[in-house]
């Protein structure tokens, strides 16, 4: 990831679809699929889709486990 990007997610808890791809090394299409699901949620101001990173870290963990556990 490059720095400039990674600064910005790490600077910000709201991400935008595209940095919240980025973070989670997913396609933004892949990451609307999983909001769409429930999978991950997203928080709406007005038109504006974010991703709190809390919950994509939380998403992340969850995976992990899942994995772990077989």
């Amino acid at each position: 990831m490059g720095t400039k990007i990674q600064s910005q997610i790490e600077n910000t808890r709201l991400m935008t679809s595209k940095n919240a791809a980025k973070y989670l090394c997913i396609s933004e299409r892949k990451l609307w699929d999983m909001t769409k699901t429930g999978e991950i949620p997203a928080v709406r101001l007005g038109r504006a889709v974010r991703y709190d990173r809390s919950d994509l870290d939380d998403f992340i963990q969850r995976a992990k486990d899942r994995f772990a556990n077989g």
